[in-house]
């Protein structure tokens, strides 16, 4: 195997792999959120059940505080994964960037390795 074609083949590979981070990362982010919003509800259930809605009251719900607080871990999760997706974006599309830097250099190859094919057919014959 040419060396061109081990690195197209890296290049390849290591920009799916980036593609595959950045959907992974915007899966977790849409799982969170959507955690987030499920919690906001069954707090809001709790409140109306309880009647009570400030947390600092004596009798607020403790469920209601333990989710809250889990919903504010979850939205601060979500944030510090936006920053990291908007980096693996930007890692995604550099690698492509180097991807299509070699890909002419593998397509001219080919052709000139066509054109050396029909050139010789044609003395040949």
């Amino acid at each position: 195997m040419k060396p061109r074609d081990t690195a197209l083949r890296l290049r390849r590979f290591e920009a799916s792999e980036k593609a595959r981070k950045v959907a992974s990362i915007e899966t977790m982010i849409l799982d969170f959120e959507h955690m987030a919003s499920d919690l906001a509800r069954q707090i809001a259930a709790e409140e109306e059940r309880t009647g009570v809605r400030d947390s600092a009251h004596f009798a607020y719900s403790t469920f209601a505080k333990a989710a809250s607080l889990r919903r504010a871990n979850l939205l601060t999760s979500v944030a510090d994964l936006r920053s990291k997706l908007e980096a693996a974006r930007q890692e995604h599309a550099s690698a492509v960037v180097e991807l299509r830097k070699l890909e002419p250099i593998e397509s001219r190859d080919a052709d000139r390795h066509l054109r050396k094919t029909d050139t010789s057919s044609h003395v040949i014959g």
